[in-house]
């Protein structure tokens, strides 16, 4: 299978700044990158995205008619466009913002303004997310890796389900909470549960625990997914619940590879 290159990678950058434009395109020019349309609307980015399509979208947060989380939104509804990889550029720090983007699947989020450090590792984790190869385990057919995947949002649970699609992970069946999982869990087996942090009914920690504490499935990895930081107050004693593995929003193709590979790998 062809392996993209930076320099092949095909991106609609939406910026209603006209400076922030001639930016952030001479940024992506340093970095290789010179197929680049630029559109300064949420209209004109959706008419592009829909009209050819992209390998990358990169957008600002706010437009005049709209904001970046319209086109995500659009990007990720839509079957044919939903694999392709959103990144985020916004000086925006307020963590109810950008919660709103990593639990739609964002690729990447890059601050305002940006290094070119910041630019590379934005552009790697966006690259590895279409270049993603299968995982290779030595003790699994990853084939028939069976995985719980437990999110309020659904679009989060695209996103994750999608990534790990690109990994091999084909058995996947998706559950909306913790509470709601526990009783998937009665009746199927499996051999990895990826979960939220943040979900009504029953969180992340409160499911983490229950799988523990019962003999039947106590063996189950865990890795969750969260946005909160793994210094935060919430998170600093999340292991002592049984979770095997933290992952941070946006879900990262090497970050899970190198993850599963751990867990499973064994």
């Amino acid at each position: 299978m062809h392996r993209l290159a930076l320099s092949e990678v095909g991106i609609i950058l939406a910026e209603p700044s006209d400076t922030q434009r001639k930016i952030i395109i001479k940024q992506l020019a340093a970095a290789n990158i010179h197929q680049v349309e630029p559109v300064s609307s949420v209209e004109q980015a959706i008419q592009a995205i829909n009209k050819h399509g992209a390998d990358l979208v990169v957008s600002a947060m706010y437009f005049e008619d709209g904001t970046g989380l319209d086109i995500i939104k659009q990007i990720k509804n839509d079957d044919f466009l939903a694999s392709t990889p959103f990144m985020l550029v916004s000086s925006e720090n307020r963590l109810e913002k950008l919660e709103e983007f990593k639990q739609a699947g964002v690729a990447a989020i890059l601050p305002k303004p940006f290094t070119p450090e910041n630019l590379a590792k934005a552009l790697k984790a966006s690259l590895d997310l279409i270049n993603s190869d299968e995982l290779d385990l030595e003790l699994f057919d990853v084939h028939d890796v069976r995985v719980l995947l437990v999110d309020d949002s659904k679009l989060s649970r695209n996103h994750i389900r999608r990534v790990l699609n690109s990994l091999g992970l084909q058995k996947i069946i998706e559950s909306e909470n913790g509470a709601q999982a526990l009783t998937i869990l009665k009746d199927n087996l499996f051999d990895l549960v990826v979960t939220d942090y943040n979900m009504p009914e029953m969180d992340g920690r409160e499911l983490s625990e229950f799988i523990r504490f019962n003999s039947e499935t106590a063996h189950i990895p865990i890795i969750m997914v969260t946005s909160e930081s793994s210094s935060s107050l919430h998170m600093a004693n999340i292991h002592q619940t049984g979770v095997n593995a933290l992952c941070d929003k946006p879900f990262e193709v090497n970050e899970v590879r190198a993850m599963l590979a751990s867990l499973l790998g064994k």
